[in-house]
């Protein structure tokens, strides 16, 4: 099971623990705010975050949402090793997707969540 988790709201969760999941940062910049020593995850996987110009230019702007995923998964198709390494934490249970957006209906976990399940299907 995928679950999607914003960072901010739970910085020092417990992993397996706690939540239910292993615990992956999926954002390129760390957190700000947020120290590595208050924050509890288990992976952080840069690379599976949008880049930078695809983010700037999405600027979480609803309208261009069905694009940015176009374009979001097309790097995420050259990501394989990191994808991979989800798909891996998948097979032994749950993963919680960490994301520091402020946007909770349009972000890169909601894109990468599905772009994962489309995968496993």
């Amino acid at each position: 099971m995928i679950k999607i988790e914003r960072i901010y709201d739970n910085p020092n969760g417990k992993g397996d623990d706690e939540n239910g999941g292993f615990r992956i940062l999926i954002d390129r910049l760390w957190p700000r705010g947020l120290s590595k020593n208050e924050v509890n995850i288990d992976l952080w996987i840069k690379d599976a975050a949008p880049s930078t110009s695809l983010r700037k230019w999405f600027s979480h702007d609803e309208k261009k949402w069905d694009e940015f995923r176009l374009r979001y998964f097309k790097e995420l198709e050259k990501c394989t090793k990191s994808i991979n390494t989800i798909l891996d934490k998948l097979e032994k249970g749950s993963v919680i997707l960490l994301y520091g957006a402020k946007d909770e209906k349009f972000n890169n976990a909601i894109a990468l969540k599905e772009y994962l399940e489309n995968i496993k299907k």
